[in-house]
């Protein structure tokens, strides 16, 4: 088992498909997998006892890994619990919300001293520099920690790039395996961040690793935090691309360094700031739906930079960050739909549209909105959604809408049309819409109206969070 005091970026290649797990399974390729997953990250441990179904320890380990990234706890290795065990992440055991190591390890004075012990090839010096400074400064901001980079000595923060047995109990395995590690405040290797030298990091593109993501997250567990259930959080295992020149320090993250350390007292803290962004509630009763869309019998709902997925088999839903799935697609989209006849899902934000193929994006894409058959003095739609018995997608402008044969590639004509003529009831601007189990909803704020496919007629009005089981 790896020690608390260090966290790893770890990537399993598996092969994903849902199988459930018995004692006869002897030798599964996927379950091998699976038992080194939550030995390294859930303390499972070899027992005589796990030939006993009902007191399996796997069985046990493996809830405890579903509950924790928010999975349906069911003790089976589906495909939903391979998938997330397949993607890049932090090698530190999973804990609950954000969390300190035990015995809560912190530097002992707010001055905290840094040193690049050597360089990657994949970037230059001063790119280096100020992926690291700006790594730290994600900290600094928010406490009193103050960081002073130092040529020569032993720094608190030692950083170095190294591949293979690079000096520490923990060797790096390779291209695509471990991407760096850090040791939580302490002596000896406390708060040291190795970075592997056989990935390819990257400093402003979506390609590779970027290593201000990277290191920002390690410097986290250099400081002594650990991990967060929150999909949010920069502290969460995954690894996930932002855009660094608009990172902001999510709010679980500055609650958790914060209990370490305290605030900044250079910033005011008496709410003139904008306050750190928080992961969605889907069940907060002001929440405002960015769009919908379905994606192969899944349900997407978008919000800020998240997304929830849901599956028709279960009532709960999967938080994602739309930056994991299309590092290339902006947040706050202002529109999507699916067409499932030419299985594409189109995703909008201002003038730009984006064509996904299952969770690849279409060569070619973004385009602008003209492409779909939209007047070019329109800069944004408000909502999208494709009619499955006319075969036609509806595009919203507020309160207006257009109609856009998708056989013949252009729009139908005598559009736009107020909504309110085609949708009795729905005055106001459209701001989402989808079709489901035979009904067309269209939301408008924190109100959602349902409708029928072929007579329009208004059925009911539900709150906007009624597809998020709250």
């Amino acid at each position: 088992m790896m020690p608390y005091g260090a966290t790893i970026f770890f990537c399993l290649a598996l092969a994903v498909h849902c199988i459930p797990l018995s004692r006869n399974d002897v030798g599964d390729p996927d379950e091998d997998v699976a038992k080194t997953y939550l030995k390294m990250f859930y303390e499972l441990k070899d027992n005589p006892d796990d030939r006993i179904w009902r007191f399996n320890p796997f069985t046990l380990k493996l809830k405890e890994m579903q509950q924790f990234f928010r999975l349906k706890v069911t003790g089976v290795l589906d495909d939903k619990t391979l998938e997330v065990m397949k993607k890049p992440r932090c090698g530190v055991p999973d804990m609950a919300e954000y969390s300190t190591f035990p015995g809560n390890p912190k530097w002992p004075n707010n001055n905290v001293t840094y040193r690049i012990k050597n360089y990657t090839p994949d970037l230059s010096v001063s790119e280096v520099d100020q992926a690291i400074k700006d790594a730290l400064d994600v900290w600094a901001k928010v406490t009193p920690l103050r960081f002073t980079r130092i040529d020569s000595g032993v720094a608190d923060i030692m950083i170095s790039f190294g591949s293979g047995d690079h000096g520490d109990p923990y060797p790096f395995d390779g291209p695509d395996g471990t991407l760096a590690h850090a040791f939580s405040p302490s002596s000896s290797f406390g708060g040291d961040t190795h970075f592997d030298e056989d990935e390819t990091f990257t400093s402003h593109t979506t390609a590779g690793y970027n290593l201000f993501m990277v290191a920002a997250h390690e410097f986290g567990h250099a400081l002594g935090l650990s991990h967060s259930t929150d999909p949010g959080a920069l502290m969460y295992p995954m690894y996930s691309y932002r855009d660094p020149s608009t990172f902001t320090l999510p709010y679980d993250d500055v609650k958790g360094i914060q209990f370490i350390y305290g605030t900044n007292p250079d910033v005011n803290q008496g709410g003139t700031d904008v306050p750190p962004p928080q992961t969605p509630d889907p069940c907060d009763p002001k929440l405002v739906l960015d769009a919908v869309a379905s994606l192969r019998g899944e349900a997407m709902f978008f919000k800020d930079k998240f997304f929830w997925r849901s599956v028709p088999q279960s009532n709960q839903q999967e938080l994602h960050l739309i930056a994991s799935f299309w590092p290339e697609v902006p947040n706050n989209i202002d529109a999507a739909y699916e067409n499932p006849s030419l299985d594409r899902v189109f995703l909008f934000k201002g003038n730009q549209v984006w064509a996904l193929s299952g969770y690849d994006i279409v060569p070619g894409y973004p385009k602008n909105l003209t492409s779909m058959g939209l007047p070019a003095r329109l800069q944004k739609i408000t909502a999208a959604v494709y009619d499955k018995a006319s075969r036609k997608t509806l595009f919203f402008v507020n309160k207006h809408y257009f109609s856009y044969d998708e056989s013949k590639g252009k729009m139908d004509k005598g559009y736009p049309r107020l909504v309110k003529n085609t949708f009795p009831g729905m005055t106001e601007r459209v701001t989402a819409a989808f079709q489901l189990h035979g009904f067309t909803y269209l939301s408008s704020g924190r109100r959602l109206y349902e409708y029928s496919y072929q007579s329009q007629r208004l059925h009911r009005q539900l709150p906007g969070t009624h597809f998020l089981n709250c």
